[in-house]
């Protein structure tokens, strides 16, 4: 079976059943795991799939994938950028860290800082810095999203607009090829939007799958953020744009 007939294969079971794994993929088609993998991925760069662990879902452009899935994606490429943002926040900072699986991978990457005073609305965040000393955390309240501890809502935003802080560390579930940075809940938007208004400066951290997404709420634009940490842009057009705003473009 060459590579073409497999990829109607997956895609006809994964509209069939909404979701595809590799190992009975490579079971059913006999071929090896690594070979489903290497189609996953490029179906995947195709933005016809969406990978998870083990496996793809079909791509949504109204709801995002399962919070363990999210934590199990790209694992490698968020720790690389969540070592490289961290070297952006100097010791005795301030700064805001919201929702999202690699901003949890940076609250990791800063254990090691010093004197930090860290605002979230991320529980997982929260948990992570609690047993670090030199670090002072404080929880914006808000309405709890129990599927990925996250606290969203107006008591989050009111929170959120008593601070001022040196850097607002943002991540996002999708952005578009013209830099829009995209999400899929518009009260965790709000309180996104809140962070950025009160930093004074904006971090905006997103693997290179995050361009073959698509969510249907709008957080803001890479034009208004002073530095984007990725493993890779799509495009030189958007490069180039990043260069023309002057949003500084750190390639983990």
């Amino acid at each position: 079976m060459n590579t073409e007939t497999r990829h109607r294969h997956i895609l006809a079971r994964a509209r069939q059943s909404g979701k595809v794994q590799a190992t009975p993929l490579a079971a059913s088609l006999n071929v090896a795991v690594q070979t489903i993998r290497r189609d996953l991925r490029q179906l995947t760069e195709a933005g016809l799939l969406e990978r998870t662990h083990g496996g793809a879902v079909l791509p949504s452009g109204t709801r995002n994938i399962a919070y363990d899935d999210r934590r199990a994606l790209n694992r490698d490429a968020k720790h690389r950028i969540a070592a490289r943002a961290a070297m952006l926040i100097p010791d005795n900072a301030s700064l805001f860290l919201n929702i999202g699986t690699t901003t949890e991978a940076i609250a990791r990457a800063l254990r090691q800082h010093k004197n930090l005073k860290v605002v979230t609305n991320n529980l997982n965040v929260a948990t992570t810095l609690m047993d670090t000393p030199t670090c002072e955390v404080i929880v914006a309240g808000g309405k709890l999203r129990a599927t990925d501890g996250g606290l969203t809502g107006d008591l989050a935003s009111l929170a959120i607009a008593r601070f001022k802080v040196d850097f607002a560390v943002i991540s996002t579930s999708a952005i578009d090829l013209d830099g829009d940075l995209l999400d899929f809940d518009a009260e965790e938007v709000r309180v996104s939007q809140a962070i950025i208004a009160a930093a004074r400066q904006t971090i905006v951290v997103a693997d290179k799958a995050k361009f073959t997404r698509k969510a249907p709420v709008k957080i803001g634009s890479l034009q208004e953020v002073d530095h984007f940490v990725t493993d890779g842009i799509p495009s030189e057009r958007l490069a180039n744009a990043c260069a023309d705003w002057h949003t500084k473009v750190h390639l983990a």
